[in-house]
């Protein structure tokens, strides 16, 4: 960010440890808002998933997820915490529904729990599962507020992933069977679906790193065997779904996209060489899924360059990133109606060609990537504050993969500290929405809505319950549980009646541009 203010840089520091520290209209920062308003019919909404909120974990039916194992292991959460109350959403789904309707959002987005309807992963169906999704959808159409259903959001079932998982290749046939469940009990009543979730965190960290459920290491195979997989099953699911069930299925058009968390990379100097590895780091991430899906139909040119470069030269009789046959071109390419991006934080980008005798998915990039430390903090270390990263991603995306429709699927911020006056939050807000305002406006990006994550504290996977993105906080110690609102819960909800960004807006007066 140009042109800070120092004091006003000192009291954010201060208030990513304690939101009451100074109220936000003390911080200054450079970058004025453009005051307008989003285009008619702009999606607003607000997400969870499945594991981070329902609880009730073993109950009615439900089978275990690759989740409830890695978390039932002594060392793996912060303070030992799991997912098995959470924020007790199968009970308590109406309070959820009841802050939705406060928040002014068109839609909700959530996840379907895959060993909740189905325990085993294929075959026999849990109705318990199934009703409970019937009566949230039920209560949601009664506060006019639409789903917007996300199939697959890390949980898968233990059952599958003991048959391989995500690299076992009849995984794409497993999740047609599911998909077709829930394209059959739900469909009628929703009109935008999500394949997966963030399938470069499934690949990378959880057949990669081994640092996310299944704690698969792999780093330089069995990541890129996961991701192709994951890839093939969503094309799999994209091509039910648009034969058997879009054309029938009451109401609007349906949607069906697939949402990846991408970061922006930018060049650390004024190198071509520099420019070169932010645009490695950004093909090797947002282009890995999108480009097959939204592009060519085939992996990035820079991704099968380096790895196969790479693997011949470690020995490798073939590449260790797949190839995908003629017709598996055919079939992906093109097996979305939308593409969902979540965007959390950038970085800055050096070349740095790296170990020959590194095998892995961060090695075969050549390249480092860093946080500038001017950049505000948050409650996660990973989470830098740098809204203008959003807009630019959105304009390489537009760029790169045919002019897509996006949707901004999730986008938020964490403090630890929970409290209700969340001035960072609300600062995090209003300008990486604004930046969101921008690329529609002044760029001509075709984003049709947006996500804040996430609805209200929960548990944050490896984090626990230590990082908070909440915009309502859920009270941990009352059996109750009680979500309540946040400041940035109010503002959210200003923002989207006024379909944008006015002068007199509460919080856009103050001395922050």
């Amino acid at each position: 960010m140009a042109n800070i203010n120092w004091m006003g840089w000192l009291l954010m520091v201060l208030l990513v440890g304690n939101d009451k520290t100074v109220p936000v209209s003390c911080i200054y920062v450079d970058e004025p808002l453009l005051y307008d308003t989003f285009p008619p019919n702009f999606v607003w909404a607000s997400a969870t998933s499945a594991h981070q909120i329902e609880g009730a974990w073993n109950v009615d039916g439900k089978g275990p997820s690759i989740w409830d194992t890695y978390t039932s292991q002594p060392g793996i959460v912060a303070e030992g915490a799991t997912g098995q109350t959470a924020c007790n959403s199968y009970y308590f789904y109406q309070k959820d529904v009841d802050a939705l309707k406060s928040l002014n959002v068109s839609h909700y987005r959530f996840s379907i729990s895959w060993p909740r309807v189905l325990p085993d992963g294929i075959g026999r169906i849990n109705q318990p599962g199934v009703d409970y999704y019937k009566n949230l959808i039920a209560a949601l159409k009664v506060a006019n507020i639409q789903p917007m259903v996300t199939l697959y959001h890390w949980d898968l079932p233990q059952a599958l992933e003991d048959m391989g998982g995500w690299l076992n290749s009849s995984v794409a046939d497993w999740f047609e069977e599911y998909a077709r469940l829930c394209f059959t009990q739900f469909g009628d009543d929703v009109k935008i679906w999500v394949t997966l979730n963030e399938p470069w965190i499934t690949a990378w960290q959880g057949y990669g790193l081994g640092v996310s459920a299944p704690a698969k290491y792999g780093p330089g195979t069995y990541t890129y065997q996961a991701g192709h997989n994951l890839i093939l099953a969503h094309a799999k699911v994209y091509r039910l779904y648009e034969s058997s069930f879009k054309p029938f299925q009451q109401g609007k058009t349906k949607f069906i996209g697939i949402a990846l968390n991408i970061n922006w990379y930018s060049p650390a100097t004024d190198l071509t060489a520099d420019a070169d590895a932010a645009e490695r780091a950004l093909q090797f991430m947002g282009g890995w899924f999108a480009n097959p899906i939204f592009g060519s139909g085939d992996y990035p040119s820079i991704m099968k360059q380096k790895i196969g470069e790479k693997s011949a030269l470690q020995g490798f009789n073939q590449s260790r990133l797949p190839e995908f046959t003629q017709e598996q071109k055919i079939f992906v390419q093109g097996s979305a109606d939308f593409l969902g991006i979540n965007h959390y934080t950038s970085f800055l980008t050096e070349d740095k060609p790296s170990d020959i005798n590194d095998i892995s998915y961060e090695a075969d990039q050549d390249l480092y990537a860093y946080y500038d430390p001017s950049w505000y903090g948050s409650g996660s270390p990973w989470l830098k504050i740098t809204p203008f990263g959003l807009r630019n991603l959105l304009v390489w995306l537009r760029d790169r993969f045919n002019d897509p429709e996006m949707i901004i699927t999730e986008n938020g911020c964490s403090d630890t500290a929970g409290n209700l006056d969340d001035m960072l939050r609300i600062y995090y807000f209003k300008h990486y929405i604004n930046n969101v305002l921008k690329a529609i406006k002044n760029d001509g990006v075709k984003v049709t809505g947006y996500t804040a994550w996430s609805l209200m504290d929960n548990f944050e996977w490896r984090a626990g319950y230590n990082e908070k993105f909440g915009l309502f906080n859920v009270n941990f110690t009352s059996p109750e549980l009680p979500r309540t609102a946040k400041a940035s819960a109010s503002y959210y909800a200003q923002i989207i009646r006024d379909n944008g960004f006015r002068t007199d807006q509460p919080c856009n007066n103050y001395p922050i541009s």
